[in-house]
């Protein structure tokens, strides 16, 4: 089972591990996606106006150029770590245990923008790009990553995929129609049997979920055993359609 996370804006400064080994991190086979990116990323750098108007810093956001311009020389930190924001608050995955945190490395990828998917665990810098940004003199992400991390996908041997990534990230990396998969939205329920999606709610519910899942050590491989994992926890998810499950909340 493989289970697909969305990054966060915010993220934690600093960090004690080793300088970015783009050869070490998840799916190898998306180094050069990952040169391809990151090279363009310090480039931008070099030129406070532009990437402040490129990556549409604020004043007080300007200081994430410099984190970019030291990309390949700044100290990391576990990408489960380094996000911040509703979600990765409500996962909190430096309070797991050991056996959790092997959970997470093993099941989790965290798909960034420029780095593509990432193991929970693999050592990242702080950074900042989007999915829909767009860097002077490279192709549009889309272009960037998504049949390479499609392919990618497709040969992890994952029985079972659970996305949880949000619309603009899926978009970066469809996972293959080879694969079995579910994509999730968290919805409340009203009257009827109406659903309206949530934004800060979903959020946290994927983080609760993940940490859930970690902490129970589960293992399922295909969408209806998940279903059986998750309302058995006492989760309200059922089937919507071929390949999605809403989360109720």
């Amino acid at each position: 089972m493989l289970v697909l996370l969305p990054p966060s804006e915010t993220k934690k400064p600093g960090g004690d591990g080793a300088p970015l080994s783009l050869a070490s991190l998840w799916a190898p086979s998306l180094l050069p996606q990952r040169e391809a990116v990151v090279d363009a990323l310090v480039a931008l750098s070099a030129d406070e106006e532009t990437a402040a108007r490129v990556l549409k810093l604020s004043a007080k956001r300007r200081h994430e150029i410099a984190d970019n311009a030291a990309l390949r020389s700044a100290p990391t930190m576990p990408a489960v770590d380094r996000y911040t924001g509703v979600l990765y608050d409500a996962l909190d995955g430096g309070s797991l245990d050991d056996d959790a945190r092997g959970w997470l490395a093993e099941h989790v990828v965290i798909h960034s923008a420029p780095l593509g998917p990432v193991a929970a665990l693999d050592g990242i810098p702080a950074y900042r790009l989007a999915a829909g940004t767009s860097i002077p003199a490279l192709p549009a992400l889309r272009r960037v990553w998504a049949d390479a991390v499609t392919e990618a996908l497709a040969g992890t041997g994952a029985s079972f995929v659970l996305d949880l990534r949000s619309e603009a990230y899926v978009a970066l990396g469809p996972v293959p129609a080879t694969v079995s998969s579910a994509y999730v939205r968290v919805v409340t329920e009203g009257e009827g049997g109406a659903v309206r999606a949530l934004n800060h709610f979903n959020k946290h519910a994927k983080g609760e979920l993940v940490r859930a899942m970690a902490t129970s050590g589960a293992e399922v491989s295909g969408a209806e055993e998940f279903l059986r994992w998750a309302n058995g926890k006492g989760w309200v998810v059922r089937p919507s359609g071929e390949s999605e499950l809403f989360l109720a909340v």
